[in-house]
């Protein structure tokens, strides 16, 4: 056996073996392998690893934002929701706040037209009352007028002089008793 391996190492040497330091033939592609397989390690640690590391983080980053862009979707969706409902209950605050301001609007109204209604009453009561107070004062004037008038005629007719009180007073309570018949 040994014979045929320095038999092969002469061939190889010589011609047509294998020659593992010939990197023309096999020997070649043997070192490329063995190379590369304790250059594996190494290579692995050097670049595969920050690569693999560099490619988890980025997923790890990825898996986070994922999640900060659900939470962020639930917090909008939550602050949405109590923005409608405080803009549900500005709504409703705005609808008292009109209601209450067209009852006050209708109680102002009311106050006012009673106002003018117990106004405009006493200014005709008062004019009514200035009227008659006016007639009273222009009929005793008149009152006054037809007793002298009478008077006057009593007088042209008679042919005396009746101006006594008395006189007076007699005509004065025919003409009152003339008013209470008319009446």
């Amino acid at each position: 056996m040994y014979l045929l391996l320095i038999e092969g190492a002469e061939q190889a040497h010589g011609g047509g073996g294998l020659d593992p330091f010939d990197p023309a033939g096999f020997g070649g592609m043997l070192w490329t392998w063995v190379i590369f397989l304790a250059a594996l390690p190494f290579m692995w640690k050097v670049v595969m690893g920050p690569i693999a590391k560099a490619l988890e983080a980025r997923d790890e980053l990825a898996s986070r934002a994922i999640v900060e862009a659900e939470k962020a979707r639930e917090e909008a969706g939550k602050a949405r929701a109590e923005v409608e409902s405080k803009l549900a209950e500005a709504r409703a605050e705005a609808a008292k706040l009109l209601a209450e301001a067209r009852e006050r609007a209708t109680a102002v109204e009311r106050q006012i037209t009673e106002e003018a209604s117990t106004r405009s009453q006493r200014m005709v009561a008062e004019a009514t009352a200035t009227i008659q107070a006016e007639r009273d004062k222009a009929l005793a004037a008149i009152r006054e007028e037809v007793v002298d008038l009478s008077m006057a005629g009593a007088r042209a007719v008679l042919g005396r002089n009746v101006g006594a009180d008395d006189d007076r007073r007699l005509v004065s309570d025919m003409v009152g008793k003339l008013k209470a018949v008319k009446k």
